[in-house]
């Protein structure tokens, strides 16, 4: 499969008052992950959604293995588990600088909506690129 690897130092601002990176931030690190998957799958979210689509997020899971630290360059990586008619599975692996040690890793199932918030069948578009960047995709 193809994993887009996203490389991110961690900021002062994305930790708590233990030194650790605060949770939500991974959630963060997440949609950046699935942000730079799209652009090397030739898609433009905000085209995405110029065009009447949402992919609102319905379910996110993160498992944090090791803990991230201030000034820490981690790697995250970024797959597409599955392609259905009306929704997507993303998985993340967040990996320290040397690609060593599995820091973090989860998913996040997203909805394909129209503006109203109903949702409606994946775009063709998304769907071929999709289908195209992973061939041995699992669908419907």
């Amino acid at each position: 499969m193809n994993r887009t690897p996203v490389k991110i130092r961690a900021i002062y601002a994305d930790t708590d008052a233990m030194g650790i990176v605060y949770h939500t931030n991974y959630i963060r690190w997440f949609e950046v992950g699935r942000t730079e998957l799209f652009r090397d799958m030739g898609i433009v979210y905000t085209e995405v959604e110029a065009a009447g689509f949402n992919l609102p997020l319905t379910q996110v899971y993160c498992h944090y293995l090791l803990p991230t630290h201030y000034d820490d360059l981690i790697f995250v990586e970024t797959e597409i588990a599955y392609l259905r008619r009306a929704s997507m599975k993303f998985t993340y692996l967040i990996w320290d600088e040397k690609r060593e040690k599995l820091l973090t890793d989860g998913y996040t199932i997203h909805a394909c909506t129209d503006r109203a918030g109903k949702i409606i069948r994946i775009p063709a578009v998304i769907a071929e690129k999709t289908r195209s960047f992973y061939p041995k995709l699992k669908g419907e």
